[in-house]
């Protein structure tokens, strides 16, 4: 654990050294987030509906997420883990651009590396989960989950701008290399972190019998339960609508891909002053009043983009105040939970905990993109949009009456009785 409790973690070498990871890591993914649908489009002639399928199976490894989560708690360093992961996305990102140099390259390549390079993003997260609470200490999660969001939202920020120019100047099959690169540098900095590694889960049972343990888990815990609830509503409605938003912005805002991008990077700026005010605003208001109103607010920000019009200014400006109250509502969110749920779960069972969790909420991310692209043919975009907005808001019935609700701060809590 860090000893530096009462001092900022930039001063902590280990954190810094770890956040520098998850940094080039973060952006090197919005290159690929861009660069691999339009070789699908570009290179390949992919259909809209191969479009989709290429991002269902980004999304497809998160339903193994409580079989893998439940096989790495039995190993007791998660660090060799997460770093396996890095070399084997670097390896698969990479037979992108030679595949692309020899006259090779396939949809069904595309598909192969978006299911592998998931499973291990999966991997490295349910690992991760572990690996945080031996890298900060209890009263340092919020601050160190603040610190990493807040960068992640500056990838979203400048991320796709720089994937764009490199898209255009070196081709998209390329532009990958650069996320390559960037498990690279990931996978040598977390080599060099010096962390104790928790105490592994010995007990002599099936791999089965651990995932059914760590859905259990899951839904009798009275945090985590309510907290999967909540998460999971917001994350389908809110793909049923983002499935959706570029194509309403331009066909129904009439805006140009490049002011589309520019209101979004905008936007998205939101989700770093979120990142970074998530913490303050939870000592003053209290955790769990913070993760409330996140629920409410960033669903129901989908709804302002419905209402732009007039010049084009006025409806890009729109669209961008929607995205910034939708970026920083989701950090207020995430934040406080993401700290909330490292506070109340067993050393043992985080990892399972995190894919049994992650394969619930993550798994219905292409569930709810296939039903936007059916009520979007179906009712038209703009009601679908308002679909999305109304239907978020749902998720905060999940913490009323909830311990979560009531939860001040994280220094008190502890993980309930086995």
């Amino acid at each position: 654990m860090s000893t530096l409790s009462a001092t900022s973690l930039w001063r902590d070498r280990r954190f810094r050294t770890f956040w520098s990871a998850q940094a080039v890591s973060e952006f090197g993914d919005r290159v690929t987030e861009l660069a691999l649908p339009l070789i699908a489009v570009t290179l390949l002639n992919a259909s809209p509906s191969q479009v989709g399928f290429l991002t269902a199976a980004v999304w497809l490894p998160s339903l193994a997420s409580l079989f893998i989560g439940s096989w790495v708690d039995q190993r007791r360093d998660k660090r060799p883990l997460m770093i396996a992961a890095d070399v084997a996305r670097t390896i698969l990102l990479v037979t992108i651009p030679v595949a692309y140099w020899l006259d090779l390259l396939t949809l069904g390549q595309l598909y192969a590396i978006a299911i592998l390079a998931g499973t291990a993003g999966v991997v490295f997260g349910t690992a991760y989960a572990s690996f945080f609470v031996r890298l900060v200490g209890r009263d340092q999660y919020l601050e160190a989950n603040g610190k990493l969001s807040a960068t992640r939202s500056i990838s979203f920020m400048g991320g796709p701008a720089v994937g764009g120019a490199l898209v255009q100047w070196l081709t998209a099959p390329v532009a990958i290399l650069v996320d390559a690169l960037s498990f690279v540098f990931s996978a040598i900095r977390i080599s060099r972190l010096d962390v104790t590694p928790g105490e592994a889960d010995e007990t002599p049972e099936p791999l089965l019998s651990r995932a059914r343990a760590g859905m259990r888990y899951l839904l009798k815990h009275p945090y985590l339960r309510r907290s999967l609830g909540c998460a999971t509503t917001v994350n389908f409605f809110n793909m049923i609508g983002m499935a959706l938003l570029v194509l309403f912005a331009s066909r129904d805002l009439g805006l140009s891909p490049g002011t589309i991008g520019l209101a979004f990077g905008i936007g998205s700026s939101g989700g770093l002053l979120g990142a970074v005010a998530a913490a303050p605003l939870s000592k003053i208001f209290g955790a769990g009043r913070v993760i409330a109103a996140g629920a409410l607010i960033f669903p129901g920000s989908m709804a302002l983009a419905v209402l732009a019009q007039g010049p084009e200014w006025v409806r890009a400006t729109v669209l961008a105040g929607g995205m910034f109250i939708a970026t920083f509502a989701v950090m207020c969110f995430d934040v406080p939970l993401n700290s909330l749920q490292a506070a109340v779960i067993h050393d043992h069972m985080r990892s399972r905990v995190a894919g049994a969790f992650s394969s619930i909420n993550y798994g219905v991310r292409p569930l709810g993109a296939v039903v936007g692209g059916f009520l979007g043919t179906w009712i038209g975009v703009r009601e679908t949009l308002l679909v999305s907005a109304a239907g978020g808001l749902f998720s905060v019935l999940w913490l009323i009456g909830s311990p979560i609700i009531r939860t001040r701060e994280l220094s008190g809590l502890e993980p309930p009785e086995l």
